[in-house]
């Protein structure tokens, strides 16, 4: 295995299908099983770098755990991402019936509002490792924004394509920081075909396609806060959102790697996955009790969960499964309810992604999945002002009212429903 840096466990790539290792090169596919490649470390060398003492000792960020993370010899991090909160939900518990609940919130994640800020800072790092001068990526929304973000910083070019139907504040996101956006007549499926072809073209470097792997394994980050701010104990549930499967495995894999170095007791954790239900092929495989993923054409207002053919669908269902968790799909009406009930409860707004997990989480605790004391965390990865076309038709924004005490007073009545009392009858003189 190649070596990182004195700071870092030597780690390379490797197919766990066919065991084949490939080093460490822009690579994301094994050319034997055509299997999705992963990131393998040297743990027993991990023992005397990724240590509660050096964690606790590091920055107030995901790069506290730089020492498991696949960060190039000589990177120095300066972008604060991640080490974002983990909040005691304690009104959203009550309404829902679960006691002991929590939400980890990375709609608050630095720089771009969602977790694929901790993703794109590992794989943008390999990226100027490996020489790459333009980098890319094919987004649903969230990635594109970072992708453009974070490049901006580095000074680097950066090209990003999309499907069309995007929503709109994701696309001016994306712009806004110089990025040259493609808009592609198709979903995400087509656009990320796309993005392999060109990927084989030009010498870029895209951060879901030929440097995936890399890519995938800042999502470990939020395992390893969640145990750490659990105060080193780990869960017994966790629902993610799933798109193409990968972050649910990542978060299994840092607390797999935490028990095995001994910074967590070992621990049974069920893992529970969250789609919408116009875009749901991972929970279908879950619930037809197989790895088999079947295509689906996306049709759900979570476009940022969008994908109908996920590349680690087929493992994410194998692991759910294997975990004793399981996995649920809800309506668009859903999502949406599931967006305002976060906020109403908790203060925290939430893009439709994280609609589909609090509504997932909801219909888990009521089937009694989820036991109302046990210890949930719910995975919130992107922030609300980035869709809210989905819900700008649920809310009024009212008439305006005179600068006058009483016309103030009138119009909380109006929306509090109180009618105002009737007048009294006048009394006609001579009248009975």
């Amino acid at each position: 295995m190649s070596s990182a840096s004195s700071a870092c466990t030597p780690y390379e790539l490797y197919s766990k299908e066919s065991g084949k290792s490939y080093g460490n090169q822009p690579l994301s596919i094994c050319d034997e099983s055509f299997t999705p490649l992963e990131v393998r470390y040297d743990l027993e060398a991990a023992r005397t770098i990724f240590t509660k003492k050096a964690i606790e000792a590091g920055p107030d960020n995901m790069w506290r755990y730089s020492g498991l993370l696949p960060i190039p010899e000589g990177f120095q991090p300066d972008l604060p991402v991640g080490l974002t909160p983990l909040v005691r939900a304690k009104s959203l518990g009550k309404r829902l019936g679960a006691s002991n609940l929590y939400v980890k919130n990375d709609a608050v994640c630095f720089p771009t509002l969602s977790f694929k800020d901790r993703v794109v800072a590992v794989a943008l790092a390999n990226a100027r490792a490996f020489g790459f001068d333009v980098v890319g990526c094919s987004s649903t929304g969230n990635l594109a924004n970072s992708v453009a973000a974070q490049s901006a910083r580095l000074g680097m070019k950066s090209c990003i394509l999309v499907p069309a139907d995007l929503e709109p504040a994701k696309i001016l996101n994306t712009l806004i920081y110089g990025a040259r956006l493609v808009r592609i007549d198709g979903n995400y499926d087509h656009v990320n075909r796309l993005c392999s072809l060109i990927a084989d073209q030009y010498n870029w470097g895209f951060v879901n396609v030929n440097l995936r792997p890399y890519y995938a394994e800042g999502s470990k980050s939020v395992g390893y806060e969640i145990a750490e701010q659990l105060g080193w104990k780990l869960p017994d549930n966790v629902v993610v959102p799933m798109a193409g499967g990968s972050l649910i495995r990542k978060i299994k894999k840092a607390f797999d790697e935490l028990a095995f170095l001994g910074l967590v007791e070992a621990k049974h954790v069920r893992f529970f996955g969250a789609q919408a239900t116009g875009c749901s092929p991972i929970a279908q495989a879950v619930k037809n009790n197989t790895e088999t993923i079947t295509p689906q054409k996306p049709n759900t207002i979570a476009r940022s969960l969008a994908i109908g053919n996920p590349a680690d669908g087929p493992f994410a269902s194998r692991m759910i499964r294997e975990t004793g968790g399981w996995a649920e799909d809800v309506s668009d009406v859903e999502i949406v309810s599931g967006i305002q009930e976060l906020a109403e409860t908790e203060g925290i707004f939430t893009e439709t992604a994280g609609g589909v997990t609090t509504a997932v989480t909801a219909r888990l605790i009521a089937q009694g999945r989820i036991v109302a004391d046990e210890t949930t965390v719910v995975c919130i990865t992107g922030n609300g002002l980035k869709t809210t076309d989905c819900i700008a038709d649920r809310f009024t924004l009212g008439r305006a009212v005179r600068p006058r005490l009483a016309d103030f007073e009138d119009y909380i009545n109006e929306l509090d429903g109180i009618t105002a009392p009737a007048e009294p009858e006048l009394a006609i003189a001579g009248g009975k």
